[in-house]
């Protein structure tokens, strides 16, 4: 079961890095969860950082093994793991949560979590895959930079929230869509991803090529590509184009 068992670590460089040590030296199994209160250098997508203040947010690293799982479900699983984390903030964020693509989630158009999922591939044997989890949960002030991009459950419900308590919710619904990617209808599992996709059906400015263009949201398909209309092709990969967001005040 993922989250069984759950690691709480004080401090480390970053909870995904710990936790794909863990399991290539078979300290970890498939389900282990490492949580960190601190992480001096976290990461996520393209080789991002991601900024944190101590013991207000979740970091989460989670070890899968996917030793029985073809390597072309990849952005099946992607959804799957985007799909629990909106699960779980939904629950408390409301309908205004919604998934961007690939897997972050937004609250209205606010960034609120980041996903990044590492794989271990050998071959043509998919190993394993440390999902990571950095999640805004109790910081109330960020970085100027980010002051209007970022929002946090804290802000979102008034609430302040005990964050072992969040990484044991957040695991229940990361193992029901789990189950669901392995041994479920896969088209429900993608129905259910492109419902909640963040500005499906509207339109947005999109960065392609160094040229702005408005397009509009169509899908996400099995493979992951993001299908658009109003560019000059008609889908993109993941890391093709940016996102024009201008986020609205709380």
């Amino acid at each position: 079961m993922i989250g069984n068992p759950l690691t709480i670590l004080d401090e480390v460089d970053s909870s995904n890095n710990y936790a794909t040590g863990q399991a290539l030296q078979g300290l970890a199994h498939h389900g282990h969860a490492f949580m960190a209160l601190h992480q001096t250098a976290g990461r996520g997508q393209r080789g991002k950082t991601w900024l944190t203040q101590p013991g207000q947010n979740l970091a989460l690293s989670i070890v899968l093994d996917m030793r029985q799982t073809l390597i072309s479900r990849q952005f099946g699983l992607s959804a799957a793991v985007a799909l629990g984390v909106f699960d779980f903030f939904s629950h408390y964020a409301g309908e205004e949560t919604r998934i961007k693509w690939p897997n972050d989630l937004y609250w209205r158009d606010r960034k609120a979590v980041g996903i990044l999922l590492e794989n271990t591939i050998k071959g043509q044997i998919w190993q394993w895959t440390i999902a990571g989890i950095g999640m805004n949960v109790n910081q109330t002030a960020f970085d100027a930079n980010f002051q209007t991009k970022a929002v946090s459950l804290k802000q979102i419900t008034g609430r302040q929230f005990e964050l072992k308590e969040v990484a044991s919710e957040l695991c229940k619904a990361l193992q029901a869509r789990f189950e669901q990617f392995l041994t479920g209808d896969q088209h429900e599992l993608f129905k259910a991803y492109n419902e909640v996709l963040f500005r499906k059906e509207t339109d947005v400015r999109l960065v392609y090529q160094q040229k702005s263009y408005n397009c509009r949201i169509l899908e996400v398909d099995f493979s992951g590509k993001l299908w658009i209309e109003g560019a000059p092709v008609p889908y993109f990969q993941f890391g093709e184009v940016q996102w024009q967001i201008q986020a609205d005040t709380l």
